[in-house]
């Protein structure tokens, strides 16, 4: 199956979970990918800041295949954004406001999730492009709270909180009217991956996607 922007961003929005892989080796961020598709979710973010991250994006790619969608983030400028592309990255996220990385995805037909803070910022991004608003950092100006706040104004912006995501806060997100979730170090647990205990991933995986319905479950009954 080749993924498709449409099928990209369905799966994203259906799962409701992006894991984050950011790593201080290649091998790490390999071993933490494969963990994160053992426990069913099959998506995976690289980081740029992943050392020799267009490799480890490639060779995940290659090896999984149709079983995770691949994206790459810290995403800064347009050649890093074709660089992710050209080594298998179906989806695009950056920390901050670039609309020529928008455009850039766009014209390659891959999702876009740029990074956005204010209510400027994040009708910005809409307005350019956007297939999602990554709302980074979420958690220190006020997590679920500020979600809530936001979709007031703006029901029609599908939103990813990312930044101060954990497993006691995630149903809540979701509750406030987040399309997704993005998570990283409460996910990825680097010191059990180095331990060896990769399956503490592929189980907190599991406990997140949980957290998601339980979140979903609770909106339909608004």
């Amino acid at each position: 199956m080749a993924w498709t922007k449409e099928k990209s961003l369905k799966l994203i929005k259906d799962v409701g979970l992006i894991p984050i892989v950011r790593t201080r080796s290649a091998d790490d961020a390999l071993r933490a990918a494969e963990a994160i598709i053992s426990s069913g979710i099959g998506i995976a973010e690289i980081t740029m800041t992943v050392p020799n991250a267009l490799s480890v994006l490639e060779q995940v790619a290659k090896r999984f295949g149709d079983r995770v969608l691949v994206g790459a983030g810290t995403i800064l400028d347009v050649e890093n954004c074709e660089s992710a592309i050209a080594a298998g990255a179906e989806f695009i996220v950056t920390p901050s406001l670039d609309l020529s990385v928008i455009e850039t995805a766009q014209k390659h037909s891959k999702p876009c999730l740029p990074g956005a803070l204010t209510p400027t910022e994040i009708l910005a991004a809409w307005r350019g492009g956007a297939d999602l608003v990554k709302v980074f950092p979420c958690g220190p100006v006020g997590g679920p709270k500020y979600i809530k706040a936001l979709k007031s104004p703006f029901p029609q912006i599908e939103m990813v909180p990312t930044g101060g995501v954990s497993l006691e806060n995630t149903a809540e997100f979701i509750r406030a009217g987040a399309a997704a979730v993005a998570v990283g170090g409460e996910l990825v647990d680097l010191k059990a991956l180095r331990a060896g205990n990769s399956e503490t991933i592929t189980s907190t995986a599991k406990k997140f996607l949980e957290a998601v319905r339980a979140g979903r479950a609770a909106a339909a009954k608004k």
